[in-house]
């Protein structure tokens, strides 16, 4: 008697159960990131709805760090009830911090040049040629000049056009709101200390930066960014040094007991729609409430 093997089923149909136990068990989900990014990645305007319920909470990170999966809001209702771990890009494995922001603080009038040589040219090598053949900057060596374009350049390579236009032609305050979000965007760290620091202390009614917020800050960062700690003791004292008058820039820092006292820069509407259509979860580097943030999302 001729044996006759089981009909497999179609793709289309292993699709559609590919959420169910029977068809995926924990170990062959871990191992298909790929089929996972292209079905599962999060919406950046809804929070993520967790497709395996079923799952434990253990091989429920794994998959969240797998996929680089992250809410714009870090916690909402829909998002306990689906994927009951911490659902903003802090529970994610953060990229390595860089410390290329010591090369130079805000300097949004300076940042207003290179996006306007930018959007002149539309080739940021053209951009970069230009604003150091011309000393663009105003700097006093070839070095110095090479330094500053340079960081500044990265800075607003991360921007996007909309992003680009207001730096090069509004108002004073939305290009100091424009130069921090693209600094935050190049440097981890810029955006961590403000959402996780400066609003939660905010939030909690306590507007006075001191001392210990920052070395507790860098203290709780030390185990997954170990070169905080290896810094020589004059490289941590530019850090905080730029840090601080980068927030004084962007109007998050004045001058006050302590280190400063925090507030909430002051955002127009537009500036507002621009930031959230680019990613809400920017919002939290300009001290904006969880709550608050599904408020600026465009519909």
């Amino acid at each position: 008697m001729t044996e006759t093997r089981p009909k497999l089923k179609s793709r289309a149909k292993r699709k559609r159960s590919i959420t169910s136990p029977e068809c995926f068990g924990e170990r062959a989900i871990l191992q298909a990131p790929e089929t996972l990014k292209r079905r599962f990645r999060s919406d950046q305007n809804r929070p993520f709805q967790f497709p395996f319920p079923w799952l434990s909470s253990a091989p429920r990170r794994l998959i969240a760090q797998q996929l680089s999966i992250f809410s714009p809001l870090r916690e909402t209702e829909a998002c306990r009830s689906s994927f009951p771990i911490t659902c903003s890009m802090h529970s994610i494995a953060t990229p390595k911090y860089n410390f290329s922001f010591t090369a130079a603080s805000l300097r949004p009038e300076l940042a207003r040049i290179v996006a306007d040589h930018f959007l002149t040219s539309g080739d940021w090598e053209t951009t970069r040629r230009r604003v150091l053949a011309t000393n663009a900057l105003q700097c006093r060596s070839a070095a110095s000049s090479t330094r500053l374009e340079g960081e500044l350049r990265k800075r607003l390579q991360t921007l996007t056009t909309p992003e680009l236009l207001i730096l090069a032609r509004s108002t004073e305050d939305d290009r100091a709101a424009i130069a921090w979000l693209a600094a935050m965007k190049h440097s981890q760290m810029l955006y961590d200390f403000a959402a996780e620091v400066l609003r939660d202390k905010l939030l909690a009614h306590d507007p006075v930066l001191r001392p210990s917020d920052y070395e507790s800050f860098v203290e709780s960062k030390s185990a997954t960014q170990p070169g905080l700690t290896d810094l020589a003791p004059t490289s941590k004292s530019k850090i905080r040094q730029v840090l601080l008058r980068m927030l004084t820039e962007a109007g998050i820092l004045s001058e006050g007991e302590g280190m400063g006292v925090i507030q909430r820069p002051v955002l127009s509407p537009d500036m507002f729609r621009i930031i959230a259509e680019d990613s809400p979860r920017w919002l939290a580097g300009f001290l904006v409430p969880d709550a608050e943030i599904p408020s600026h999302i465009p519909a």
